[in-house]
């Protein structure tokens, strides 16, 4: 395996185990909390929805990392690097979502816009978890008065 391949395989690998390991926790997040919402009623609604929204942005982002993934997938089914970016730009215009670059942006460049995505997805659920744990302890000393 060439040295672009083993480093795009690396990489959807770790998108698709970002995605799917910040999901497990976002669902579990979202199942949670209205079980422990209704303790003194939804007092604190912006918060709870505050939460929600962090929640499902990280969720969001989840999906896009899938997505990457797979178009990871779509460039190691070529023989050359040129060949795999062109083939993702190229289902990318096909598919409406960006118009087809003059020049394909460089692997390292993609590689860069990835590791962004999976820090945003985990600041997002960071915040989620931290506001979280506010509002449940906020609903454990009696909620607002």
């Amino acid at each position: 395996m060439t040295d672009w391949k083993t480093a795009t395989t690396q990489m959807a690998g770790r998108l698709r185990r970002n995605s799917l390991g910040g999901s497990l926790v976002e669902l579990v997040v979202l199942a949670i909390a209205p079980l422990t919402a209704g303790a003194n009623g939804f007092g604190a609604a912006l918060g709870w929805l505050l939460l929600l929204a962090f929640c499902l942005v990280a969720l969001a982002v989840a999906v896009h990392l899938l997505f990457d993934a797979f178009l990871f997938r779509v460039a190691l089914s070529h023989d050359s690097e040129e060949a795999g970016l062109s083939a993702i730009d190229e289902l990318l215009a096909r598919m409406g979502l960006r118009a087809r670059p003059v020049v394909a942006a460089p692997l390292s460049q993609r590689f860069s816009g990835c590791r962004r995505l999976i820090l945003l997805q985990w600041l997002t659920l960071t915040i989620g978890i931290v506001l979280y744990g506010i509002l449940l302890l906020d609903a454990v000393n009696g909620g607002p008065q």
